[in-house]
């Protein structure tokens, strides 16, 4: 009998998970090939409700079906009592998440991008010591229900990451970046030209003062933003109470120029799909509105335990249960140029990339961070590189006047779509 079928003539309410993975990694340390290796998995995770109670197993042997029957349902008799219900058939978006061509890439081609990579960074600096690590893979996921859910998507991940590090003295230079995607991109090193480009910026040194200045973020940058706001704006944090904008929906909490959007269904994006982990339609949702919190991130559970409906957002892995989690993160365009932005700065700071993001009390949405990568703006122009310099604050106290956001935006760290955001008024300490 079919796994489904036995358990619900057992429980109120059965969800069966399928998902076979296989993953090709080729990595680079200090500009040689390291390593090359294939994973390959598969495996069942079912969630049952009995009696009002959650319970969950997952197992990878095809064999053991029984096992993890009795597994799921024993462990339902100690699981939590959640008013939650698995979602029945729905019509979802047809989004474009596989491409064979990412599939078919083989290890020498990796090697090859990967070796294109280090080529391209060494010509610009040659004292780089250069890592690169690509991963390409294929990903199939079935989930059924109960109540009449039978998806399957498909989804082609292909992830490219790098870090430079370059020591003169007692000067040392990190940089780093990842990006991601479900579909070929036949202009792959455009994310490291931009790279690049600032690693030429790099060579040109400058000097700033302590004290409080615009403070001008990079889309990579600006993740020390980002990060506090992912925190706030999920579900579980809702839930538990510990989000500062719990309970605070429909207010005006940011600038006008603050729109954040959770878009799982863009062609190609890495976050994308048809469905959710739990088989929830995905769909587009407005999370800020020009400065207003509109919502929340929630899947079934945390849905269910707010008293209001998932909003597609389950993120899983086979041994975990479900939680919530972002898909596509967008924070909105805005009207000005890039080049106006920083024209328009006396003096100022341009952040890149920061250490030890989450350092700080990130649920209250403070952090503090040394920078990693940051430029001197002088007189509307950059004017190059400053060292020993770190930056803190609280988004909740920054955001609700942001002074310009950038036309032009960038995919950073796989999922977020940033633009440049330009605070008027930072704390920035400088090493004396």
């Amino acid at each position: 009998m079919d796994i489904l079928e036995r358990l619900t003539s057992q429980a109120e309410q059965v969800e069966v998970v399928s998902v076979q993975s296989e993953s090709t990694t080729v990595g680079f340390e200090a500009n040689r090939l390291k390593s090359s290796q294939v994973e390959e998995t598969a495996g069942v995770a079912v969630r049952v409700v009995k009696d009002g109670r959650l319970g969950f197993a997952a197992s990878s042997d095809e064999s053991a079906m029984d096992k993890l029957v009795s597994n799921a349902l024993e462990s339902a008799a100690y699981g939590d009592e959640v008013p939650i219900a698995f979602p029945g058939a729905q019509p979802a978006p047809e989004v474009v998440t596989y491409d064979q061509a990412v599939v078919d890439l083989s290890v020498p081609r990796m090697v090859e991008i990967g070796q294109e990579i280090i080529d391209h960074l060494l010509a610009i600096e040659p004292e780089a010591r250069i890592g690169v690590e690509l991963e390409r893979g294929m990903q199939n996921t079935s989930i059924r229900t109960q109540a009449g859910a039978d998806v399957t998507f498909r989804r082609s991940p292909l992830i490219v990451g790098f870090d430079v590090s370059r020591v003169k003295g007692d000067d040392v230079l990190l940089m780093f970046d990842v990006t991601g995607t479900t579909v070929w991109e036949e202009d792959y090193m455009a994310f490291v030209h931009r790279l690049g480009e600032k690693l030429e910026l790099a060579k040109k040194s400058a000097t700033i003062q302590s004290g409080r200045m615009p403070v001008l973020f990079a889309p990579r940058g600006a993740l020390v933003l980002g990060l506090p706001l992912m925190y706030g704006l999920n579900g579980k944090s809702v839930y538990t109470g510990i989000s500062p904008m719990r309970g605070k929906v429909g207010e005006k909490l940011f600038d006008d120029k603050v729109t954040i959007v959770d878009d799982a269904t863009i062609d190609g994006r890495f976050g994308s799909a048809s469905h959710d982990d739990e088989g929830v339609a995905h769909r587009r949702n407005v999370l800020v509105d020009k400065g207003v919190l509109r919502g929340f991130l929630y899947d079934l559970k945390t849905a269910a335990q707010s008293g209001v409906e998932s909003t597609g957002n389950a993120s899983r892995r086979l041994f975990a249960p479900p939680s919530p989690s972002p898909t596509n993160l967008i924070f909105s365009a805005g009207q000005t140029p890039l080049a106006d932005i920083v024209a328009g700065i006396d003096e100022g700071l341009l952040v890149e990339n920061v250490l030890g993001l989450g350092q700080g009390n990130i649920i209250s949405g403070a952090f503090s961070n040394s920078v990693s990568l940051a430029f001197k703006i002088e007189k509307g122009e950059i004017v190059g590189r400053v060292k020993d310099v770190s930056i803190a604050g609280n988004v909740y106290e920054l955001l609700p006047e942001v002074a310009a956001v950038s036309r032009e935006t960038e995919w950073v760290y796989r999922f977020l779509n940033m633009p440049y955001v330009l605070l008027p008024d930072m704390n920035v300490v400088a090493k004396a």
